[in-house]
C-alpha cells in the first residue's frame, strides 16, 4: 500500500486508532498482547518494508502437454442458470525478518481476488521464531530455525529441520517463497502426502512455523541457539 493511501486511512477498529495515534508503535507489541488485526492498514503502517508473493495454486494446459503453474485457480460448478466460475488466489506476505502471513481468497475476477488475498495475508501475520538449532553449525545466529517442527493440513504433513549455514532452502519451490519472506535462509524439510495440492502444502508449512512459537525454550537454550522471537 502506498503512503498516500495511508494518509487517507481512517481506522475502523480500536487497535487501528491506537496505532494511528502512536499508542502502539511496533508490530511486536501487537504480537505480545495477542491483539487481533482486522485492518491490513495496521500492518502497512507498522511494517512499511513488507513484501508479497503469490503462490502458484492453479494450472493451465501447456503447448506440449502437461500443465503450466499460475497464481489463479479456476473452478466451475453447474447451476440451474448455467456454469458458474470461481477464481481462487493465495498470497504470502513477509518482511524477510521474522514476520510472515498467508491469505486465501475467492471471487469472480482475478484482480480483486489477488488484492483480497493480500489483504487477508496482512491481517494474518505472525512472528516466526528463528535461530540455529543445527548441531553441525552452532553459530548462535538466526539464519535457520531453533528446532525440528511439524505442520499438517489435510493429507499433507511437512517436517522442517534446522540446517547449518550454507545449505540453503531444501524445500519445494512454493515453500521457498514462504521461507524467504520469513527470513529463514537455511532449512531442511521432509514432506508426506499429496504435496501437489499447493494450498495444503503451503498451509502445512505455515502451521509448522506457528508450532515453533508454541514450544517452550528456556532462557539458557535461547542464548545457546541464538533464538530470535519475531523481528530481530
Amino acid at each position: 500500500m502506498n503512503k498516500k493511501s495511508l494518509e487517507n486511512w481512517v481506522p475502523r477498529t480500536e487497535l487501528g486508532r491506537k496505532v494511528l495515534e502512536g499508542e502502539i508503535t511496533s508490530i511486536q507489541e501487537i504480537f505480545e498482547k495477542n491483539y487481533v488485526i482486522k485492518e491490513p492498514e495496521i500492518v502497512d503502517y507498522l511494517v512499511p518494508d513488507l513484501e508479497e508473493a503469490l503462490v502458484n495454486i492453479g494450472g493451465v494446459s501447456g503447448k506440449g502437454g502437461g500443465k503450466r503453474r499460475v497464481p489463479i485457480r479456476s473452478t466451475v460448478r453447474m447451476h440451474k442458470s448455467g456454469r458458474r466460475r470461481t477464481l481462487h488466489a493465495m498470497a504470502v506476505v513477509g518482511n524477510k525478518n521474522g514476520i510472515i502471513g498467508v491469505g486465501i481468497a475467492r471471487g469472480k475476477d482475478a484482480r480483486s481476488v489477488i488484492e483480497k488475498a493480500i489483504r487477508r495475508a496482512k491481517m494474518n501475520v505472525f512472528p516466526v521464531r528463528r535461530g540455529c538449532g543445527s548441531w553441525e553449525c552452532g553459530c548462535k545466529t538466526h539464519h535457520s530455525i531453533p528446532m525440528r517442527t511439524v505442520g499438517k493440513t489435510g493429507s499433507v504433513r511437512v517436517v522442517l529441520m534446522p540446517a547449518p549455514k550454507g545449505v540453503g532452502l531444501v524445500v519445494g519451490d512454493e515453500i521457498k517463497k514462504v521461507m524467504v519472506l520469513a527470513g529463514i535462509k537455511d532449512v531442511w524439510s521432509k514432506t508426506f502426502g499429496d504435496t501437489r495440492t499447493r494450498m495444503n502444502f503451503v498451509m502445512a508449512t505455515i502451521n509448522a512455523l506457528k508450532n515453533l512459537n508454541k514450544m517452550k525454550i528456556s532462557e539458557e537454550d535461547k542464548k545457546r541457539l541464538g533464538v530470535v522471537e519475531g523481528v530481530a
